[in-house]
């Protein structure tokens, strides 16, 4: 048996970036930091930051566009996707992604008045046939 499964809890980097495939279907990309804290030999401080590649298909993208900004705390659940194209330089290059298929928003979400408002505990979730599913998630279920 394979698992390629990734959960993140951690802060976008910059506003999502919404556009619709030429079928018409929609995706976001994103970028979200996690943050690693841990005392070194010498007793220091230290911090490290990890920076992720999201990408978002369909109702769960444009439900990110709409109510994600930079600074948005968020779980994002998901799987690992290497990409590789060619450059117009001749060399091969990779890119490494998370495809969301579950996100939990955790901190306030900007209304129509750009003030924020709290989220309940709530998601959108999609599956591998695009279809969305509203879900009632609680941050007590995430299992960590």
């Amino acid at each position: 048996m394979d698992l390629n499964r990734v959960m993140l809890i951690g802060n976008l980097t910059r506003d999502p970036e919404l556009r619709n495939t030429p079928n018409g279907k929609a995706v976001a990309s994103m970028s979200i930091a996690t943050n690693r804290f841990w005392t070194d030999a010498q007793g220091q401080k230290q911090k490290e930051a990890e920076f992720h590649n999201i990408v978002m298909w369909s109702k769960l993208a444009e439900i990110a566009s709409q109510y994600l900004h930079r600074g948005s705390k968020v779980y994002v659940e998901g799987r690992l996707q290497t990409r590789e194209w060619t450059g117009q330089d001749g060399i091969k290059r990779y890119r490494t992604e998370i495809v969301a298929d579950n996100m939990i928003m955790l901190n306030g979400s900007a209304d129509n008045t750009g003030k924020s408002r709290p989220v309940e505990s709530g998601s959108a979730q999609a599956e591998n046939s695009g279809e969305v599913i509203e879900e009632e998630i609680k941050v007590e279920d995430i299992p960590f």
